[in-house]
């Protein structure tokens, strides 16, 4: 589901460039460009919206601030929510590092407990990337996070997809594994799976829209990525950025949600969406 009025993620757009004109990508990259696309283009909606050049970003599980760090960069200021106290650590470093130390702050806690640690209904925007595999209840996760947004707020939300795993399982040869992963409730392909839990695109825009926002786009990230040879990417010439704008082409199609390691969902509150 997607906003007609609102361009799609384009290997043209100025803020994909940015991210394939770095002279030596990596592919890490990969992970990273299709979700930080739909964000940056998010944020600098808000920014628009609100007449403020600094939003106020929630980060929840925010971790070692991979995207933390890039958002305060541009000048906002992030708040990051993680139980890790290493990777709090290692957020305050990478933000040093960074230069932006003062518009990054870290606070230990999680998404259950979220309100113990932030204010509630403090920020422009809110974060919530990888949170949901992990916590107990999936519903009540969104929904925290989107008590935390302003009356006019975005919601960034990525989570494992289903499909994914069971292509790579069955490419794998690992049949059986494959289908279990179909038929389980959570997604998983066994008890040796490291995942507790896995999403479909339905299941995610239904947890979206149950908390009270619009959904205003959803992308598939990592569609291919994942499963190219990395000797391919990393030898032949030109592969690299090729791929990149493949995952763009094909990250807002339907087709390919199904088949997608993990998916974003950009959520909208109805005083933002009509922005």
């Amino acid at each position: 589901m997607s906003d007609p009025m609102r361009p799609p993620v384009s290997p043209h757009h100025p803020h994909w460039a940015s991210v394939c004109s770095d002279p030596s990508p990596s592919r890490a990259s990969l992970r990273t460009a299709v979700v930080w696309e739909v964000l940056q283009d998010a944020l600098d909606r808000r920014v628009k919206a609100t007449g403020r050049h600094s939003l106020d970003v929630l980060d929840t599980g925010g971790g070692s601030g991979n995207f933390a760090v890039p958002v305060a960069r541009l000048g906002h200021r992030v708040t990051v929510v993680d139980p890790s106290p290493n990777a709090l650590f290692a957020l305050g470093r990478r933000a040093a590092e960074a230069g932006v130390a003062d518009r990054v702050s870290g606070v230990q806690g999680d998404a259950h407990g979220l309100f113990d640690v932030v204010e509630r209904g403090g920020y422009d925007a809110v974060l919530c990337h990888g949170v949901l595999e992990y916590v107990d209840d999936p519903a009540e996760g969104v929904r925290n996070a989107v008590a935390a947004l302003r009356s006019e707020g975005v919601l960034s939300l990525l989570a494992a997809g289903l499909g994914g795993a069971v292509l790579a399982r069955a490419l794998a040869g690992h049949f059986t594994e494959a289908r279990q992963a179909l038929q389980s409730p959570d997604g998983r392909w066994g008890s040796g799976d490291p995942m507790p839990r896995r999403f479909t695109a339905d299941q995610l825009t239904a947890l979206v829209e149950g908390a009270g926002l619009r959904v205003g786009a959803v992308h598939g990230v990592r569609v291919f990525a994942d499963l190219v040879p990395g000797v391919l990417v990393d030898t032949e010439p030109g592969a690299l950025d090729a791929l990149l704008n493949l995952e763009a082409a094909a990250a807002e199609l339907p087709a390919f949600h199904s088949v997608a390691t993990q998916l974003h969902v950009l959520g909208e509150t109805p005083g933002a969406a009509e922005d």
